[in-house]
C-alpha cells in the first residue's frame, strides 16, 4: 500500500458560520478561525476542511454559490482568507476548500443569464426541459429538501432541476464549457495554496439524458437512478484530475451518496486517477422511520456490519474516510452514545477510540472533540435548517403526522443539532460571540466548553488530542489490517488491526450496562495504549464498565 500524508493525516471539519466570531455581528467568520489556529494545532490536527465560504446569498448556508472566486461578506474578505491560509502553513496545517459544483446559487451570474431566454448561450449551462403540459413538471421527481425537484420558470416557459433548493440550479456538466470553467477556478484556488477539496454531493454531476418518473417515495418520484454516480461521472472526475488534481498535491474528498464499496473502488482507487477517498454514508443512514427522521439509536449489528464490510473490501485497493457526523448529521454522542450527564465523556471517548483506531483518515466535526451534545429544540421556530424547516411543514403542517409522534424524531436527526456554536468557554453565548447568535447556543455550554477540558487532563479533548499523537506514533493505526471479532456480540464492537509483527486490540462497550469481556490469550501481557476507564488491562477476564474502551498493543 502507497504510504502518503492525506492517508496519516486527521481532519478537522470547520463550519465557519458557527465556529467563532470576531466582530460580534452573531456569526462566525474567518478572522475568528484564524484566532483559533493554535488551539487546533495544540488538539494536533494536520488538515482544516472548511464549509464553504464563497459568496453566497445563504438559501442552505453557504451551499448555493453566487461567486466561487470571492468571499461571502458575512465571513470576511479575501485578504482574511490569506491571512487563515498562511496562519494555517505557519503551523503546518493545511486548508481543504469546500467544492460545491453539483449547482450553482439562481443568483450566479451564470443562470442569471440562462434563465433569460432559451437562445441565451448560459442556458445550456443548466438542466432545462419542458413540462409535461402547462402545469406540469417534466417528471415527479422530489427534491432533497422537499417539493418538487423542478421549478417553472414564465420568461422561457421551462422548468429548470434543482435536486436541492429551488435557488440551487443544478449545472449542466454535459456542456465541456461547464467544466472548463469549474477546472479553471479549481486551478485559481489551487494557484492561491490551498490544500484539496472536499467535493459536494459529486456523485450527483452527471444526469442521464432520459428522465422518467421515478419510483414514489412518499409524495414525490425517486431520482436516483437518474442522477447518482450517472453515466459520465467517472470520465469528469478523471478529466478533472488530468486537468486539475494531478498537478498539485492535494487531499481530495468526495461526497458520493449512495456508494458502495465497488463504487468506492472506482471513485478512489489507489490507480484510479479520479480522488483521494469518498465518503459513504451507509453508517449515518437507512434507519429512519419517517423517511430520514427517527428517534431510535442504530443497530450496533448493523454498524459492524457497514463499518467491517468497508474496512475489508476497500483493503490495500481504496482509502476510507472516518466520520460519526458533520454539518449535515447530529452530534455523535447524542445519536450513537449516550449524552446522559453520567455517560456523554465515557461515550464520546468510546466512540472516538472505535473510529480512530480503523484505517482510513478520521474527520473530526467541530465541538466532537468536546463531546458536544444535540440542542433541546423547543419549537419548529428554533429551526433555522430549510431541511428541517421543510420537513416539519410536509410531515405536520400537511396533517400526515402530528407534533407529537414527529417532533422527537425531526429534534434527534435535525441539522441544525451540528450548527449550534461552538463552546469555547462558560461566558455568555459560550464565548462564541460578543452578539446574538444567528443560531442558538446550547444551554449545557457551561458544563462543555473548551476552556474547562483543555486545562482537564481526563477531558474528551485531551482524549481526542491522545489518539491524534497515538495515530502518528504507531503505522499500524494508519496501515494496519483490520479484522472484526465477536461479530455477533450485541453490545460489544470488537476488532484487530494487524501490520507485519504489530497488532492491535481495540474494544468498545456500546452500553450503559457492564459486559464482560475475555482477552485473547494473544494479547496476554500487551500493553495498553489508551482507555477511557482507570484499571489493569493485564487481566484475562473483564467486566467492562458502561462505555469502556480501551486498545492493547503488542509486537
Amino acid at each position: 500500500m502507497k504510504k502518503t500524508w492525506w492517508k496519516e493525516a486527521v481532519i478537522y471539519q470547520i463550519y465557519p458560520r458557527s465556529f467563532m466570531d470576531s466582530n460580534g455581528d452573531g456569526i462566525g467568520d474567518l478572522k475568528g478561525i484564524t484566532g483559533k489556529l493554535d488551539y487546533l494545532k495544540y488538539l494536533g490536527i494536520d488538515v482544516i476542511w472548511m464549509s464553504p465560504v464563497y459568496q453566497s446569498p445563504n438559501d442552505d448556508n453557504g451551499y448555493d454559490i453566487s461567486d466561487y472566486q470571492a468571499i461571502m461578506a458575512d465571513f470576511g474578505t479575501m485578504e482574511d482568507f490569506e491571512e487563515l491560509l498562511a496562519g494555517a502553513h505557519k503551523r503546518g496545517i493545511k486548508i481543504v476548500m469546500d467544492l460545491v459544483v453539483n449547482h450553482t446559487s439562481d443568483e450566479h451570474k451564470w443562470f442569471v443569464e440562462s434563465r433569460k431566454s432559451k437562445e441565451n448561450k448560459y442556458q445550456d449551462y443548466y438542466i432545462w426541459r419542458e413540462g409535461k403540459d402547462a402545469q406540469t413538471p417534466p417528471n415527479n421527481w422530489g427534491s432533497c429538501f422537499g417539493g418538487s425537484a423542478w421549478q417553472y420558470e414564465k420568461g422561457t416557459d421551462m422548468y429548470y432541476l434543482h435536486l436541492f433548493s429551488k435557488k440551487q440550479p443544478d449545472l449542466n456538466w454535459d456542456n465541456p464549457n461547464v467544466r472548463q470553467e469549474i477546472f479553471d477556478m479549481m486551478t485559481w484556488w489551487c494557484e492561491k495554496g490551498i490544500d484539496g477539496f472536499r467535493m459536494d454531493v459529486i456523485s450527483l454531476i452527471s444526469k442521464t439524458k432520459e428522465m422518467p418518473d421515478g419510483e414514489l417515495a412518499g409524495l414525490y418520484g425517486r431520482y436516483d437512478p437518474y442522477c447518482v454516480h450517472g453515466p459520465n461521472v467517472h470520465n469528469y472526475l478523471r478529466e478533472m484530475n488530468q486537468k486539475v488534481l494531478s498537478k498539485y498535491d492535494l487531499l481530495t474528498v468526495g461526497e458520493t451518496p449512495g456508494v458502495t464499496p465497488e463504487l468506492a473502488k472506482q471513485y478512489a482507487g489507489e490507480d484510479t486517477h479520479e480522488l483521494n477517498m469518498v465518503f459513504q454514508f451507509e453508517h449515518v443512514e437507512g434507519d429512519g422511520i419517517y423517511g430520514k427522521w427517527t428517534d431510535q439509536k442504530p443497530s450496533l449489528h448493523r454498524l459492524k456490519k457497514i463499518f467491517s464490510r468497508w474496512q475489508t473490501e476497500l483493503y490495500d485497493t481504496a482509502w476510507n474516510s472516518l466520520f460519526w457526523d458533520n454539518h449535515d448529521q447530529p452530534r455523535a454522542v447524542s445519536r450513537f452514545g449516550d449524552d446522559r450527564p453520567a455517560y456523554r465523556e465515557a461515550s464520546a471517548k468510546m466512540l472516538a477510540t472505535c473510529l480512530h483506531m480503523m484505517q482510513g483518515s478520521p474527520y473530526i466535526y467541530q465541538g466532537e472533540e468536546l463531546g458536544m451534545t444535540n440542542y433541546p429544540f423547543q419549537s419548529p421556530q428554533d429551526f433555522r435548517d430549510i431541511e428541517s424547516i421543510n420537513a416539519y411543514r410536509e410531515w405536520c403542517e400537511s396533517g400526515r403526522l402530528s407534533h407529537e409522534e414527529f417532533w422527537p424524531c425531526i429534534t434527534h436527526k435535525s441539522r441544525d443539532n451540528a450548527r449550534t456554536p461552538m463552546q469555547w468557554d462558560n461566558t455568555a453565548q459560550a464565548g462564541f460571540t460578543t452578539g446574538t447568535p444567528w443560531i442558538a447556543v446550547n444551554p449545557n455550554y457551561k458544563e462543555i466548553n473548551a476552556k474547562a477540558e483543555t486545562a482537564d487532563p481526563d477531558s474528551v479533548f485531551h482524549y481526542y488530542k491522545k489518539l491524534i499523537a497515538l495515530r502518528k506514533q504507531y503505522p499500524v493505526i494508519v496501515y494496519g489490517k483490520y479484522e472484526l471479532l465477536l461479530e455477533d456480540h450485541e453490545t460489544l464492537y470488537t476488532y484487530t488491526r494487524t501490520l507485519e509483527q504489530e497488532k492491535l486490540l481495540i474494544v468498545c462497550n456500546f452500553s450503559d450496562q457492564e459486559t464482560h469481556f475475555t482477552v485473547p490469550e494473544e494479547f496476554a501481557h500487551a500493553s495498553c495504549l489508551i482507555s477511557n476507564k482507570d484499571r489493569d488491562y493485564d487481566k484475562a477476564e473483564m467486566m467492562l464498565r458502561p462505555y469502556e474502551a480501551f486498545v492493547l498493543y503488542k509486537k
